[in-house]
């Protein structure tokens, strides 16, 4: 089983490749940032890839993109993804397209190894694999319920995109014009105090907040 490794703590990533050696899988490439890991995914087509969420130059979000990209050029790519602490939205965005084939585990996991191990077999054939502690805060839940104050029609439309509908399909399943859609997105949007300031995150996090509602 072929596996392309990015991570940047070099420590790590020496101790990863030479672990999955050793069970039998084959390393093909192992990269530092979110461009050499697109290349290599793109020139060795690998059964399962290894990503850490934070890649240079920031180490913010570069892995978990690279990963989403990558996924996006190779649909169906199987992906686990380690990082040092559970970030909610990220762990989110990268299901949100129900593909599968994916998996989200604390890098404190990798030192057990017979649990990594078989975690990156699921995520190679197919399956999804969450941390428990990545489950334990995507299903936490509000006091209240955020989805009560929206529309009939706003929910239909937010069920369509936790789906993975985009507003195209939206529109033409609940046979309504775009421009509908786009209001009654962006009516959730707000509903939901998602700020403006999140437009990048915003559908998966209103998407996260549909499916963890009371």
């Amino acid at each position: 089983m072929r596996v392309v490794i990015a991570e940047d703590n070099v420590l790590l990533s020496n101790g990863l490749e030479l672990l999955l050696t050793a069970k039998g899988f084959e390393v093909a490439a192992v990269t530092q940032d979110g461009p050499g890991f697109l290349a290599a995914v793109a020139e060795h087509r690998p059964d399962v890839a290894l990503v850490d969420v934070r890649l240079p130059p920031t180490f913010r979000d570069e892995g978990i993109h690279a990963a989403i990209r990558a996924r996006r050029r190779q649909p169906g790519l199987p992906v686990l993804v380690l990082s040092q602490y559970v970030e909610r939205r990220y762990a989110g965005e990268l299901v949100s397209d129900g593909r599968g084939g994916v998996g989200y585990l604390l890098k404190d996991r990798v030192g057990r190894v017979s649990e990594f191990v078989d975690a990156l077999r699921r995520v190679a054939a197919g399956g999804t694999v969450m941390d428990p502690e990545v489950i334990g805060q995507l299903l936490t839940r509000p006091a209240h319920d955020p989805i009560a104050g929206l529309t009939p029609r706003e929910r239909e439309v937010l069920a369509l995109m936790a789906e993975g509908a985009d507003n195209a399909t939206v529109a033409r399943r609940l046979v309504v014009t775009e421009n509908a859609v786009h209001k009654h997105v962006g009516n959730i949007f707000g509903k939901l105090g998602l700020s403006p300031d999140d437009s990048g995150h915003r559908r998966v996090l209103a998407v996260l907040t549909y499916l963890s509602r009371p």
